[in-house]
């Protein structure tokens, strides 16, 4: 067996896997979590919930059973209006917020995030493939574009960044040994589909790669047994980090 991984950061095992709260309903999400019950400890909650009328109603009451929040709202906007949003963000009681990886609004985010609260800046959504990178006019391969744009987000006060775990390996080497890299586009090794994403990897590749969390969705929530498969996970994260 492989030995366990060594990480600087102080991080509970349990807390490295994130459960994607992709539902569109408050009653959908509460009944989820329940049956999810101790196999998640830590949920991300994202545009679709941002799009009901009850994001901060379940941002409250995530909090009130003891689970930790990670706020995916992706902002972009003029800095002014990224500061303003992040205090607020910042009372909220949730422990990440996702911001666009653009320098300004990831300053601005790094300056208004309070002590609690930790920024990550978005390098490339892994939906995208090197072919759209060519398409929109830019020029560097996938990993020198996420390398950049990580690289630009650290040094002005974010926390960490989202990236795929394809290219967690190179930034763990390129960023400092505190900054956070948070990996969506996870699959199981059973997996039938990756679906839309397309730079996906096993939550063990990640992990070995550098990543410090790993969001899932999709494979926990369409389970036949949701508790079963995020328990399976939490399996798997304690086999990689003893």
């Amino acid at each position: 067996m492989a030995a366990a991984i060594e990480t600087p950061r102080r991080i509970a095992n349990r807390e490295r896997l994130i459960f994607a709260l992709d539902v569109p309903d408050l009653k959908g999400a509460k009944d989820l979590v329940a049956r999810l019950g101790d196999s998640v400890a830590f949920y991300k909650i994202g545009l679709e919930l941002a799009t009901s009328r009850h994001y901060f109603e379940l941002l409250d009451w995530l909090i009130g059973q003891d689970k930790k929040v990670f706020t995916d709202l992706k902002l972009y906007d003029i800095p002014a209006t990224v500061t303003a949003a992040v205090r607020q963000l910042a009372r909220s009681g949730a422990s990440f917020l996702t911001v666009n990886g653009d320098r300004g609004v990831a300053e601005a985010a790094a300056q208004a995030k309070g002590e609690r609260l930790k920024i990550l800046a978005v390098t490339v959504l892994t939906s995208v493939a090197q072919a759209d990178l060519a398409d929109s006019g830019i020029a560097l391969t996938i990993e020198e574009l996420v390398l950049r744009r990580a690289r630009q987000a650290v040094a002005v006060g974010c926390d960490g960044v989202i990236a795929s775990g394809l290219e967690a390996a190179p930034l763990r080497a390129a960023l400092p040994a505190g900054a956070l890299i948070v990996t969506p586009g996870i699959r199981p090794a059973d997996a039938a589909s990756t679906q839309d994403q397309r730079r996906v990897v096993t939550p063990t590749l990640a992990f070995r790669s550098g990543a410090d969390h790993i969001v899932v969705g999709r494979p926990i929530r369409d389970a036949a047994d949701p508790y079963r498969a995020a328990s399976a996970i939490q399996e798997e994260i304690a086999g990689v980090f003893g």
